[in-house]
């Protein structure tokens, strides 16, 4: 048997590197400083929570999958060190877990990731609002074709890589679907419910009609978890 933990995540501004700032900037601006303050410790919560939950675990042996994560071993280890250094709450995650005797895996295709990061690039970076309409709207025509092709390259790998007998963690971001192009003898354990998740990102922007949802929801992403 197969088996892998699913764990839909959320990023926080340190896990987006070059696009950090601008996407801070944009969210203060969209939710105001309070709010956004709010949503960043949720964000804190939900990652003490995972933190806490595999604390516990044996994690010797097991192999590790990371959203965005372009090598392994000596070369992933190093963008993981950065990644902490960075601030990045999912990176140090993955270093206790890597130290603990987990073994990281190549997950992402190079050319599909970097396709994705210089659409977002040429979108904060655009000079003009025209030119800022342009970028996101090229963005928006292949996003979910990019998205597509990102999650068949992440299938394929976990796929091929996780063996007869072993275990995986798979650390997702939550609109993404793996699940279904998985096979079927590999037995999947989620780590917080998915639609839960996405149901936060979604509501997130329209606050003041969805406050108590929102909250509820909070709530959950930062309550221990239970498997």
């Amino acid at each position: 048997m197969r088996s892998l933990l699913y764990v839909p995540i959320i990023h926080s501004s340190a896990d987006l590197g070059s696009l950090a700032k601008d996407v801070a900037k944009r969210g203060r601006a969209d939710l105001g400083e309070d709010l956004w303050e709010e949503h960043r410790k949720t964000v804190d919560g939900f990652w003490d929570a995972l933190s806490n939950y595999f604390d516990s675990m044996d994690v010797s042996g097991m192999k590790i999958y990371q959203d965005g994560m372009l090598a392994g071993e000596e070369i992933g280890r190093k963008i993981v060190e950065e990644g902490v250094k960075s601030g990045s709450r999912n990176y140090e995650l993955v270093s206790k877990l890597l130290k603990k005797g987990a073994v990281l895996v190549k997950t992402e295709d190079f050319k599909l990731v970097k396709e994705e990061r210089d659409r977002l690039l040429a979108i904060t970076r655009a000079k003009s609002t025209v030119h800022k309409i342009i970028a996101f709207l090229q963005y928006k025509f292949v996003k979910d074709k990019l998205l597509n092709k990102r999650d068949n390259f992440i299938a394929k790998r976990v796929n091929e890589t996780l063996k007869h007998g072993e275990q995986g963690i798979l650390f997702i971001g939550a609109y993404h679907n793996i699940k279904d192009r998985l096979h079927n003898i590999i037995q999947l354990t989620g780590i917080k419910e998915v639609e839960k998740v996405r149901q936060y990102h979604r509501l997130l922007p329209f606050y003041d009609k969805h406050r108590k949802q929102i909250r509820q929801l909070g709530k959950y992403l930062v309550s221990e978890v239970e498997v």
